[in-house]
């Protein structure tokens, strides 16, 4: 982490801070490495486990304004003030301050993090390195992306922007690969993002395409919430790979003419003056694959009748 104060990492039962269970780091001028054990209870400065410190230090050192502390934990710990490290996927929480901990202090007080704070989702006990966009960097590529959009500084912004279909693929192609396109400067604003496919019935004049907040767009908005083709939340992985056996089409002979890209914003600080181009980037293979990628959405309520199968539901 690019700092030289303390460092935290937390695993959170709902991804926020109320009831994670944190590590709190720091290196000391003398290049001795520190954890602490703590958990919060609420979204307040988190508190030192006083049952037993599961948090182990290995390693830590400071190189030019870096800070890097290597520890190990347990899976379960059997402590209350701990949550255990389960199979499938978890949510971490991280945030960092810019000076170490005062430890005069009764709870060794840390600074407030601001807005140096961030989340993941991670399957931690079967976690490979994603792929990363210079993989794909010989590939030919397709963009949907917001053009220099002014954030407002109200807490809660939607904004919609629809997209036609690229014409410059003239034969059926297949993505093997997305990236999520966030500027840095705005991860602490950007809560997720949605691309829709348009339904396939809907015409648009290409030169007059419709974008804008998108309760002012409803009509537009309406005709293209059909399919969610994929989206991005915090914590989520910017390069998804497609399964080697698939790929999204694109292009010639593809139902879907019009895209629409929708992105969550929320503000909290009353930020102004932020500028925004997310969007996605699709990296495009050079032979098809066997099948074409898709995806279903499901509510977040499914009530199987009597008597139904509930194995053809088991991966939903």
């Amino acid at each position: 982490m690019k700092t030289t104060g303390w460092i935290g990492l937390g695993i959170s039962p709902a991804g926020g801070m109320p009831g994670a269970d944190i590590a709190l780091g720091w290196v000391d001028q003398t290049g001795t490495a520190y954890i602490q054990d703590r958990y919060a209870c609420s979204y307040s400065r988190p508190i030192m486990d006083k049952n037993e410190v599961n948090w182990i230090v290995l390693q830590g050192r400071e190189v030019n304004g870096w800070t890097a502390i290597q520890f190990k934990r347990m899976f379960d710990t059997c402590d209350s003030m701990d949550v255990p490290i389960t199979f499938g996927t978890n949510k971490l929480i991280f945030a960092y301050g810019l000076v170490d901990p005062d430890l005069s202090q009764p709870n060794n007080d840390i600074t407030y993090h601001e807005n140096r704070r961030g989340s993941r989702t991670l399957p931690l006990r079967s976690y490979s390195n994603p792929p990363s966009a210079s993989e794909f960097a010989a590939f030919d590529s397709v963009e949907f992306r917001l053009d220099n959009y002014a954030v407002p500084s109200q807490e809660t912004t939607y904004y919609c922007k629809l997209f036609a279909a690229p014409t410059n693929l003239i034969t059926k192609r297949q993505a093997i690969a997305y990236e999520i396109l966030i500027d840095p400067a705005n991860l602490d604003i950007v809560h997720h993002l949605l691309l829709y496919e348009c339904d396939s019935t809907t015409d648009f004049h290409d030169t007059i395409l419709p974008e804008g907040l998108c309760d002012k767009i409803d009509t537009q908005v309406g005709m293209c919430i059909a399919n969610i083709a994929l989206g991005w939340a915090v914590g989520g992985n910017f390069i998804v790979e497609y399964p080697k056996e698939a790929g999204y089409p694109l292009g010639a002979n593809f139902s879907v003419a019009y895209y629409m890209i929708q992105v969550h914003y929320n503000n909290p600080q009353g930020i102004s003056n932020r500028v925004d181009s997310s969007g996605v980037r699709f990296f495009l293979g050079n032979t098809l694959r066997h099948h074409s990628a898709e995806s279903r959405t499901v509510q977040r309520r499914l009530i199987l009748s009597y008597g139904s199968d509930s194995s053809l539901y088991r991966n939903l």
